[in-house]
């Protein structure tokens, strides 16, 4: 198994139901920027649109950090308007829901499930330069949490333009940060 962290997003083309519209989103429009795919089994469930209204309401602090969020089931882009119009906990989402349903987007990320067609919940934070810098999967009776997810992005996005510096543990933005050096090896 090759480690995910560094690699290139993998090329891809899917529908989305994004603003009221179906639109064809690819690599290509997520390169240049910061950008999250968040996936999850499936919509009309349980714990997906708790996940997906905690990410609707961190929304704009993601957007003010330049990072677009993408959402990938294996649904089609018709099921998600259907769920976007049925559900107003979902209503509240303004960020792009990326259908999936041959599997190929979660297949490439490691997430898909192949007996049940249907993705873990994982979250992958791409670079601007298209590299994976995050990555978290849960098996999918456990909720992510949007808030953790902001904390890490500031880290990922403070460590990629101070390389020499590294964020520890529990940092926030605004919190010191260590310099690696020999004369920190054991006084930490």
């Amino acid at each position: 198994m090759q480690p995910i962290i560094n690699s290139q997003l993998p090329e891809f083309k899917v529908q989305a139901y994004h603003n009221g519209e179906f639109k064809t989103i690819t690599n290509n429009n997520v390169a240049g920027k910061w950008a999250i795919f968040f996936f999850y089994p499936a919509d009309f469930t349980f714990v997906c649109p708790t996940e997906l209204e905690d990410m609707a309401n961190k929304y704009a602090k993601f957007q003010e950090l330049d990072v677009e969020v993408y959402s990938v089931s294996t649904d089609t882009h018709f099921v998600h308007k259907a769920w976007h119009d049925a559900s107003e906990t979902i209503r509240k989402i303004n960020y792009p829901m990326l259908a999936d349903p041959t599997g190929a987007l979660s297949r490439a990320f490691g997430v898909l499930i192949e007996e049940d067609g249907l993705a873990y919940r994982g979250t992958f934070l791409v670079n601007p330069e298209g590299r994976i810098k995050i990555t978290e999967i849960h098996d999918n009776g456990i909720g992510r949490n949007a808030d953790e997810l902001l904390r890490k992005v500031e880290a990922a996005q403070f460590v990629a333009s101070h390389p020499n510096e590294v964020c520890p543990a529990k940092w926030k933005k605004g919190d010191a940060t260590l310099k690696p050096s020999i004369d920190l090896v054991g006084k930490i």
